[in-house]
């Protein structure tokens, strides 16, 4: 694990990578986001873990993301994710429809080391006919039970916000178990970090429960308030639901997207 820049951060996440993000609900790391934006990556495949929004609606409108994986993206109360509905229905990106159970079973699998799991809650629905990698059997131990394999999705990079960093490698989450199952599930993990925590996290009793140990994460940059304009759990902090009405409606148009990033300064590479 490394202490580096929120630059050389977002510099290890490359063209063509599966990157794994979290829900608005939980660490979305939007410093980084518009760091990545400017660095200008292409062809990511996307995965929400399970849903996401605005930061995935800014990587999908800069031309960032040829696949989303995800049970859904929106704005929430905000509207939907525009630049995400345009895209979709013009055929600018490939989408893997899921649900929320069948993208938490991928990563359970990624992170057991086994190649799919078994579930049941997708059985009957013609999202089945969507997915071509998903496959019904036969439940080998008991006749006429019907089982939904879901394969193992591993990301390549896992990008997520946190609140504590120790100077070990190790960031805690709290009850943001979908943190800690995204760093287990990748072949790597950066995480912007609100403050550096002074001493060990897994050494403190009140910490340690919630603490991903630094075997599972690559490196992290210390970034207060990087997840503005998202609110940031546990520090009493709200989403500014203003930003997001307003960045719903001027990113109906690519121009009005356009326009949404010059007002806040983020170029996007090429």
């Amino acid at each position: 694990m490394s202490r580096v820049t929120l630059e050389q951060l977002v510099s290890k996440i490359s063209s063509g990578d599966k990157l794994a993000i979290p829900p608005e609900y939980s660490g979305v790391a939007m410093a980084a986001t518009r760091a990545l934006l400017t660095r200008g990556v292409k062809n990511l495949h996307l995965i929400a873990c399970p849903q996401a929004g605005l930061q995935a609606d800014l990587l999908i409108g800069a031309g960032c993301v040829a696949t989303v994986e995800a049970a859904g993206i929106s704005l929430g109360e905000s509207g939907l994710a525009p630049r995400f509905r345009d895209a979709a229905q013009q055929g600018k990106i490939r989408m893997l429809d899921a649900t929320c159970p069948a993208i938490q079973s991928g990563l359970q699998a990624a992170e057991k080391g086994i190649p799919f799991l078994p579930i049941r809650g997708i059985l009957g629905s013609d999202l089945i006919d969507l997915r071509d990698d998903w496959l019904v059997i036969d439940n080998p131990y008991t006749e006429g039970d019907p089982l939904l394999l879901v394969p193992a999705i591993q990301p390549d990079v896992s990008l997520f916000h946190a609140p504590l960093g120790d100077d070990y490698g190790n960031v805690w989450v709290g009850i943001r178990r979908e943190l800690m199952l995204m760093a287990h599930a990748s072949k790597s993990t950066l995480v912007t970090v609100e403050k550096r925590y002074k001493g060990d996290l897994l050494a403190d009793p009140v910490y340690a429960a919630g603490t991903i140990p630094h075997m599972y994460i690559t490196a992290t940059a210390e970034v207060a308030g990087g997840m503005r304009p998202l609110g940031f759990f546990g520090d009493g902090s709200v989403t500014d639901v203003e930003h997001l009405a307003g960045y719903e409606k001027l990113a109906r148009s690519q121009q009005g997207f356009e326009q949404y990033l010059q007002e806040q300064g983020i170029e996007v590479g090429s």
